[in-house]
């Protein structure tokens, strides 16, 4: 009955991650190669913190190319992501990935981190089929057209400043 009473009381010390009623499912796609360059320095941690401010994150894959290094794959485990090694162009899987979330109805938002243009139709598609789009991308190279397709945009500067 001792341990009983000790695992009851232990319970008000874990923070529970509940979902808000009327939260919205988010699905994101990374795409690696185009995103996860050391120049840029995008830390995957705070993208899902970004993610989860506009709803709770049900699918978070990365997409990699077989030249993928070890630690990169760790680190995107560590970082509670599903990495997908993909042999060939990693942008045709992450369409297809895409196109699954779009018909998928437990995912309301489709987010893309990318900074490519050819992903444009994948956004208006999501949109006509109800979802709404967020697109992730890093400057310099992030697509005009893409970010203005999108229902929210979230732009990385990561050129040097020149002050």
């Amino acid at each position: 009955m001792r341990n009983l009473e000790k695992l009851s009381s232990f319970k008000e010390y874990l923070p529970l991650k509940t979902k808000k009623i009327g939260e919205k499912n988010v699905g994101l796609l990374v795409d690696g190669p185009n995103m996860l360059r050391k120049e840029f320095g995008l830390d995957l941690d705070q993208i899902k913190k970004i993610i989860e401010e506009n709803g709770n994150l049900k699918v978070g894959k990365v997409l990699l190319n077989q030249y993928a290094s070890e630690k990169l794959i760790e680190a995107v485990v560590n970082q509670g992501f599903s990495p997908m090694i993909v042999a060939g162009d990693v942008d045709v899987q992450l369409a297809v990935e895409a196109f699954e979330l779009i018909y998928n109805p437990n995912i309301d938002i489709i987010a893309l981190m990318t900074r490519n243009a050819d992903f444009l139709p994948l956004i208006n598609i999501a949109k006509e089929n109800g979802k709404q789009t967020i697109v992730i991308g890093a400057e310099p190279g992030f697509s005009i057209a893409l970010k203005n397709s999108a229902d929210s945009a979230i732009v990385f500067d990561t050129q040097p400043s020149h002050s």
